[in-house]
């Protein structure tokens, strides 16, 4: 009697190793490529940096232009002589000038040059926006893939033990299983449906994030389809270091933001020693009768006297700011340095990991779990030493799983920390 029920419980852990979660059917499958284009295409940050680059670049034009001339034209409101409103003929008064603020010492220049570096620095912001936003889309994305591959792994244990464990409460009452057999099964399937509740979490809490990179719907599964014969493919011997420092030297936005600030810097500091230099104001007059000759024109010209005010405060705080942003540019470029040095490390580290795995171990786990099967059913293993061994396949798959994504990840590290995608 206690065989009866043999080949319906080992025909359950068959079948049911086969099956696989089934992603929702608002699925999107995207492939890298595609995920990067939805991304430039719909991003709302990048999209918002785009018009502050644009208001940026704005601001040169508004640097460019000159001062406008001031007219004024005066006339006579009330004659208390003649006790008359706007007099007019003999007794009017009409008074007119024009005025024309001249810049002095290259300040519309300075401030021509100063807009035009911020306009720059504007852009080099959009871009490391970029980068950093694809580096963790492209990181999500992988994790995504791998999470799922890995919560595939606890699908099919948790409804073979699901079974199991209906199948064996079945039977209890008949004598066939013993209670520690059934409270055993039932203990290592509420660990496994703990385990997969947090990776289900985890899983969640990417795709949201990554739906937010992609503006697409909440509602939205988003199923990554990546270029694994490419993935497997890289290596880290491909590029050395000194290439890789070369290209973060040049294409490192941040470096490049902290090299910009340095020379907005000494451009603002140039700027404000120009302005303890006075403009000078030029004007035309004309006055009807109010002067000793009718009808009097004039010419004049006028300028600040410097003797109080020659912008000493902002001169030495411009200045100071030069050495802030110098020092600031090499933490910066010494912070890209062990970046790139250590990104490359890791990625050696765990590519040498990876390749320690023998490739045909998954194999001959798949083989080993079909000869555990048999001896189970002639009860030469315990259900115990069984599900034992169908644990350490679990966590092989998991293991192996994070051992791929963290090899991807590192090539990840490099392409964002040089600023060029070298592993594609």
């Amino acid at each position: 009697m206690r065989k009866k029920w043999m080949p319906i419980l080992l025909a359950i852990l068959c079948s049911a190793s086969l099956l696989r979660a089934q992603p929702p059917s608002d699925t999107l499958q995207l492939s890298l490529p595609a995920a990067e284009k939805m991304f430039l295409d719909s991003n709302f940050q990048l999209l918002a940096q785009r018009y502050n680059v644009d208001a940026s670049k704005a601001l040169i034009l508004q640097a460019r232009l000159w001062p406008n001339p001031n007219l004024g034209i005066s006339h006579g409101l009330y004659s208390g002589t003649l006790q008359q409103f706007f007099p007019t003929g003999v007794n009017d008064e009409t008074s007119a000038s024009l005025s024309q603020l001249i810049l002095l010492a290259g300040k519309r220049n300075k401030q021509v040059k100063i807009a035009q570096a911020n306009a720059t620095l504007s852009e080099y912001s959009f871009f490391d926006l970029l980068r950093t936003l694809k580096y963790t889309l492209r990181t999500d994305y992988y994790k995504i893939y791998y999470l799922q591959r890995s919560s595939a792994v606890y699908t099919e244990e948790i409804r073979s033990l699901e079974q199991v464990s209906k199948a064996f409460a079945e039977q209890q009452g008949k004598g066939y299983i013993s209670e520690k057999e059934v409270i055993r099964i039932k203990a290592q399937l509420y660990s496994l449906q703990n385990e997969y509740s947090d990776l289900i979490n985890q899983l969640n809490d990417t795709q949201g994030e990554l739906r937010l990179l992609l503006q697409a719907s909440p509602k939205t599964y988003i199923d990554p389809a990546p270029d694994t014969a490419a993935i497997l493919a890289l290596d880290p011997s491909r590029y050395p270091l000194t290439t890789l420092m070369d290209s973060a030297y040049r294409n490192r936005t941040d470096l490049q933001i902290a090299r910009k600030n340095t020379e907005i810097s000494k451009l603002n500091y140039n700027y404000q020693r120009s302005l303890a230099v006075p403009d000078l104001t030029l004007s035309l007059g004309y006055d009807e009768q109010g002067s000793f000759l009718v009808n009097y024109y004039g010419i004049g010209a006028s300028m600040d006297l410097p003797f109080f005010n020659r912008n000493q405060g902002n001169i030495q705080s411009s200045k100071a700011m030069i050495g802030f942003n110098n020092a600031t540019q090499k933490s910066v470029q010494a912070t890209v340095e062990e970046n790139v040095s250590r990104a490359l490390q890791k990625a050696f580290a765990q590519h040498k990991l990876y390749q320690g795995i023998d490739p045909h171990f998954g194999q001959d786990f798949e083989r080993m779990m079909h000869e555990v099967l048999i001896n189970y059913q002639r009860r030469n293993i315990s259900i115990l030493d069984f599900l034992d061994f169908y644990d350490s396949y679990k966590g092989n798959i998991l293991q192996f799983n994070n051992v791929l994504f963290n090899r991807l990840s590192a090539f990840e590290d490099i392409n964002f920390y040089t600023g060029t995608n070298f592993f594609n």
